[in-house]
């Protein structure tokens, strides 16, 4: 029997990257303004997101995470906005230019931050005859902002933040934790999310049934991962979640 549903937040519940691409066009125009002649600037905001999700050059993981360990997420994304204007052409960026540079990105997006259509009404009636977990990898300095905007704690019964963690998606633990926070075993339970590595394999770890948004995403078959069920858009989950118990969630 279906006791609890576990749902991933980012590009699951809410459109995470629709978000990004507002804040990203907006703080584009910002740099062009605040910074002309240099034709290297136009690829700048496109590398600040690729630095704040981690995917970094070798070079760059060596730089970042003794900042990161040190001195915070913050002063991470500062150095960060400083280097890649330098990259550009731009030099002596001061740390309270970066940091205004780094605010307006981090209010745009939340601005922009919202439930996919038709989450809410899902998670309402769901949440009727599931207890309901939503499990978030990043840090505390991102995701917490993202779960005041959109109220996340009125729509589900736990919320667990990834970078407030020992462990982030896909370790057991974390699981773990959902299960005892659901109080059901690992066969009552059914894992929701966009990332193979991350929500599939966390939830295969801990006997959890998957369920993967796959977006646009390319199934890599040399992965080895194969989710348990596959919807294309977030706006099916209600639909499969119908399929997979007898309650009226549509």
């Amino acid at each position: 029997m279906l006791k609890a549903l576990f749902l991933d937040m980012d590009e699951t519940l809410c459109d995470t990257q629709g978000a990004n691409h507002t804040a990203k066009q907006l703080l584009q125009q910002s740099v062009m303004d605040r910074f002309t002649g240099s034709d290297a600037l136009h690829g700048f905001a496109d590398d600040y997101v690729l630095g704040i999700y981690r995917e970094w050059t070798e070079a760059q993981r060596a730089r970042y995470l003794p900042i990161i360990e040190s001195t915070g997420e913050m002063s991470f994304r500062i150095q960060l906005i400083q280097d890649l204007l330098s990259n550009a052409g731009v030099p002596s960026v001061s740390n309270e230019e970066a940091l205004a540079l780094q605010k307006q990105f981090d209010d745009d997006r939340i601005q922009a931050f919202d439930f996919y259509p038709g989450i809410p009404e899902f998670l309402s009636k769901a949440r009727q005859y599931f207890t309901l977990v939503v499990i978030t990898n990043g840090p505390e300095f991102s995701q917490v902002p993202k779960v005041e905007r959109i109220n996340l704690s009125s729509h589900v019964d736990h919320i667990i933040i990834g970078g407030q963690e020992p462990e982030q998606k896909p370790a057991r633990s974390i699981f773990e934790k959902a299960l005892t926070l659901a109080q059901c075993e690992a066969h009552e339970a059914i894992h929701v999310g966009d990332s193979l590595a991350a929500d599939i394999v966390g939830a295969h770890n801990a006997g959890i049934t998957s369920v993967w948004i796959q977006h646009q995403q390319p199934l890599d078959a040399e992965l080895g991962i194969n989710p348990h069920h596959t919807v294309l858009h977030p706006d099916e989950i209600p639909a499969l979640i119908q399929e997979l118990t007898t309650q009226p969630l549509q």
